[in-house]
């Protein structure tokens, strides 16, 4: 089962139950390992493959053929050092990439130290991104990378019924309406000539702190 759009997630939690379900949603083969069997069994028949087993362990991830896969996702959050111990066992199997989740800054730290390719914390960055939702009057808010971002929310009376080419909407705010959506309509590309009315729902793109000043405008 390991080909290019399969994935091994160790460490079937909340979140690395929650991850494998929505790969396994959107067409991914999907091998679960975890060491309890109780959650084991849970995901037993919703997952393609899902085993228990020792993930600390390099001959016990070579017999479940890891080491085959493109992509490997360390989701073990509970227990910090069966976390580094695993990302080190998969750097050594030559995992082309790898995912890892981190509890705490240092345990991130450690495995950015340690040459995990991607190191993740989903807790603390959807903590940002709520923060930025409950101050502000964003529907919803993606940050792409530190000080920039995607903000999703209602296009202010000024740009009502004029052509974006016409509103200076770039040069005045700093920020660029990338996508539209009418009520019942799917969503569009945005160009110079799209014309926005009051029950529109616009993606803006630009630096954080301009992007949610623009979903402050009325």
């Amino acid at each position: 089962m390991a080909e290019a759009d399969s994935v091994a997630v160790i460490g079937l939690g909340r979140f690395g139950s929650s991850l494998a379900l929505e790969l396994m949603a959107g067409g991914t083969e999907v091998l679960g390992i975890d060491a309890d069997e109780e959650i084991v069994q849970s995901l037993n028949g919703r997952l393609t493959q899902v085993v228990r087993a020792d993930s600390t362990k390099s001959e016990v991830l070579k017999q479940l053929a890891v080491d085959e896969f493109d992509r490997v996702v360390v989701a073990i959050g509970s227990d910090i050092t069966a976390s580094i111990l695993t990302s080190s066992v998969l750097l050594g199997m030559k995992i082309p990439v790898i995912w890892a989740k981190a509890v705490t800054e240092q345990h991130a730290v450690i495995l950015e130290q340690l040459g995990v390719h991607h190191v993740i914390r989903p807790e603390a960055e959807m903590g940002r991104r709520v923060a930025h939702l409950v101050r502000g009057a964003a529907l919803d808010y993606i940050e792409i990378e530190k000080g920039y971002a995607i903000v999703k929310t209602a296009p202010p009376s000024r740009l009502h019924g004029v052509p974006l080419g016409r509103t200076a909407l770039r040069k005045e705010l700093g920020v660029t309406v990338a996508a539209f959506k009418r009520p019942g309509e799917e969503w569009r590309n945005a160009d110079a000539e799209t014309v926005l009315g009051p029950d529109d729902t616009v993606l803006v793109v630009g630096p954080t702190r301009k992007a949610e000043g623009f979903a402050q405008l009325r």
